[in-house]
């Protein structure tokens, strides 16, 4: 049976109702192209394109933008040489990019989140899910016993933490991606009292520096920021692997890309 890009694209929304105003949408290629191989990505960079080429795939599913912002407005770098090699890297390639941004955050539970939890073996210690976190009760851990815990099973090589790094830790919220803002962080700390909220990023003005009068203050609270990338990726490959299971006799990939900064 052959599978067209349309089907795929089908299957991927089809958990969620239509969303009118949204960033998810085939960047390139055809809907009615078959489907020769799939690869999901966290970040199409020109590292992921070669490779997914490489792969011999012709549908590359990405999280975030092709061109370095969220509604991918690319009419300031029409001139740009990086920005025209990265294009006509993808022409040349014949690959069609489909970016899964909305949708996927708007499984329930949330996609992403539930990637990262799920390479935590956190699965079972899940007491809610919320749409910007999920709540957890975790084993009696310090802080930074848990810090250690998640770079080991990420592979990464630091996290950025605010608090008291003996502080033990029960009570703990998992978030993904720019959801460390004031905006969503805050409340969840306040109302379902957290030792800990773990995100992805957000303004260092705002949550951190809320952590950090709470810890001065005497309260028993942290924060770890895993960054963007690092926070969002295993969604992304817990999606090649819901893909695969939907799709067994296409070949699936995962293409995972090192961290964007470099630590001297």
């Amino acid at each position: 049976m052959t599978i067209t890009i349309k089907d795929v694209l089908d299957k991927l929304k089809e958990p969620v109702p239509k969303i009118e105003n949204t960033v998810d949408m085939l960047i390139t290629g055809y809907q009615d192209e078959y489907v020769k191989g799939i690869a999901t990505t966290f970040l199409a960079t020109t590292n992921v394109i070669q490779q997914a080429k490489k792969l011999g795939v012709n549908l590359l599913i990405i999280h975030e933008g092709l061109y370095y912002s969220h509604f991918d407005k690319t009419e300031k770098w029409q001139h740009d040489f990086i920005f025209l090699e990265k294009k006509n890297l993808i022409e040349q390639s014949k690959i069609a990019v489909f970016r899964l941004h909305d949708y996927i955050h708007k499984y329930k539970p949330d996609g992403i989140t539930s990637g990262l939890i799920r390479i935590l073996n956190w699965e079972s210690f899940v007491e809610k899910d919320d749409a910007a976190a999920s709540i957890l009760t975790l084993p009696a851990m310090s802080l930074r016993e848990i810090v250690y815990y998640i770079k080991s099973k990420l592979n990464i090589p630091y996290v950025r933490v605010v608090g008291d790094l003996s502080l033990v830790c029960e009570r703990v919220g998992v978030s993904v991606g720019y959801r460390g803002g004031s905006e969503i962080s805050i409340p969840f700390f306040h109302e379902t009292q957290l030792d800990l909220l773990i995100s992805g990023e957000g303004p260092e003005w705002e949550t951190p520096e809320y952590v950090r009068d709470a810890v001065q203050q005497g309260r028993k609270k942290a924060l770890i920021f895993l960054g963007h990338a690092e926070s969002e990726k295993a969604g992304m490959e817990y999606l090649a692997q819901n893909i695969q299971s939907l799709f067994p006799n296409i070949p699936v990939h995962f293409i995972e890309e090192k961290p964007v900064f470099q630590i001297l």
